[in-house]
């Protein structure tokens, strides 16, 4: 019997060989804000499952603890046997696993064979370094990089590590099915005044067979504009916000308008995708780049649109010249998909939001853990790490955390040598692999220790983690398996 049928792509396994304080990291686990506790019935005795909710995620949570395999005859299978049958079980319905180990132990060879089965069902797994009670025990969890998953010193018994683990762990579960059918998209679309934007979201309105219902707030308030393209199954819900024109703080000089530049900024930050509404006669302004900075430090998916595109044609404009001119203008929005429309003649009106909802994906995008850690590998033999006070940047590896924003923690030996130049070096690296167009991706830097060199984990160190750099080489401990 497989776990329920509604929930159990949302599931959690935790596996690990006997005695390395799994149920210790279940519980930690499930104790928190638990929703629904039950024994799964039908399946091995000990195989416990709770529903649990962690940072508002829900998943199913399976402690494979306490499970005995017996052949045909009754006996006790060997260890191995059993470890790997408990194992299959366990991934059978896991979309991420924890691998838990004891770092007071060191890695013992049946971690390594769980390591391998779970590497050969392609599930994701992260490493719980259990036990990790005293200081020095966290030097000695880099020896579990031999495993090739991203480890995490915790111990569970004091509740130490636990957050980080399962920053890593949650980006694993999929989207829970009722929530992607039922959430609509939510559009804020800006720009300075006049810039046309209440006149594309009417020409896109009746460029669609859509549901329209306007709620309407305060004169110079925003307006939200919940449509549906489609029907039935293939129907996409959105809700467009159309704002008060940007303009400059220093030129506001009166309540109202204070009020809805306030409430066009809150708009952005409540959006999934924000479309910045350009006027190419004008060009982008200051007041543009304004915009687009607010776009950026809130970390959305973004979308230009060269709005009035008929007039500009009119005028011997061409899109071959004027984007150049907009992108050196704009540099650090170089990332973003460009636009041309006109609102009043519905030119590309239609592509608009096709480019939308490609934004919206690329901002919820997965990466997978592996290709991840080898396109840092590979940019890290283009350039030369940052140094400070004669102590050099290492990369160790990195982890997706979340999305919309894509967030990436890369572990590194010192987080205060990584400068603003080399990030974004990394974050152009991604963008080269993954896309990523119109979708922001933001790097968060953490220590990490690891071993010494002439221990016996540094002596056994897999060609694929060493990469060179100008200077000799940069360690990354054991390429993460995607």
């Amino acid at each position: 019997m497989t776990l329920q049928q509604t929930a159990k792509a949302r599931v959690v396994a935790i596996v690990g060989r006997p005695n390395v304080g799994k149920s210790a990291v279940f519980n930690r686990i499930a104790g928190r804000r638990i929703a629904i506790v039950h024994d799964e019935s039908g399946v091995t005795r000990d195989r416990l499952v709770r529903e649990v909710d962690w940072e508002e995620q829900r998943f199913q949570l399976v402690d494979t603890g306490g499970v005995v395999m017996l052949d045909a005859e009754g006996r006790k299978s060997t260890i191995e046997t059993g470890i790997r049958s408990q194992v299959d079980a366990a991934l059978s319905d896991a979309a991420v696993a924890i691998l838990v180990v004891d770092v007071q132990q060191g890695v013992h060879p049946l971690d390594e064979k769980v390591a391998m089965v779970i590497r050969k069902s392609g599930v994701p797994c992260v490493v719980a370094v259990n036990k990790c009670d005293q200081p020095q025990h966290e030097a000695g969890a880099a020896e579990f990089s031999r495993l090739g998953f991203a480890f995490f010193p915790v111990a569970a018994q004091h509740n130490r590590g636990m957050g980080d683990l399962m920053e890593a762990v949650l980006p694993h579960l999929p989207e829970a099915a009722n929530e992607t059918a039922v959430k609509p998209l939510r559009v804020a679309i800006v720009g300075r005044p006049n810039a046309g934007k209440s006149s594309y979201i009417n020409r896109l309105l009746r460029a669609e067979r859509v549901i329209v219902s306007d709620v309407a707030g305060t004169t110079r308030d925003s307006i939200d504009v919940p449509f549906t393209i489609g029907s039935g199954d293939q129907a996409r819900h959105y809700i467009l916000v159309d704002t008060a024109g940007m303009r400059n703080r220093h030129s506001v000089d009166n309540a109202v308008e204070r009020f809805s530049l306030f409430r066009a900024e809150e708009s952005v930050k409540d959006a999934d995708v924000v479309v910045l509404v350009l006027d190419p006669e004008l060009g982008p302004t200051v007041q543009d780049k304004h915009i687009a900075a607010l776009i950026q430090k809130n970390k959305k998916g973004c979308v230009l649109l060269m709005n009035k595109w008929d007039r500009a044609e009119e005028k011997g404009m061409t899109q071959t010249k004027t984007e150049p001119v907009l992108r050196q203008i704009m540099p650090f929005m170089n990332y973003v998909p460009l636009v041309f429309i006109s609102a009043k003649t519905g030119y590309n009106v239609r592509r608009s939001i096709e480019v939308i909802d490609a934004v919206a994906a690329q901002t919820r995008v997965k990466l997978p853990t592996g290709m991840l850690n080898r396109t840092l590998v590979e940019a890290t033999r283009r350039v030369v790490a940052p140094s400070r006070g004669g102590k050099r940047l290492r990369v160790y590896y990195a982890v997706q955390l979340g999305v919309a924003p894509i967030t990436i923690r890369m572990f590194v030996n010192d987080p205060k040598v990584a400068t603003k130049p080399y990030t974004d070096f990394m974050t152009r690296s991604l963008r080269e692999r993954f896309g990523l167009e119109g979708a922001p991706v933001e790097i968060l830097y953490r220590a990490r220790s690891r071993p010494e060199p002439g221990t016996h984990s540094a002596a056994k160190k897999t060609a694929a983690a060493k990469v060179e750099d100008a200077e000799g080489e940069e360690d990354f401990p054991g390429e993460l398996c995607d």
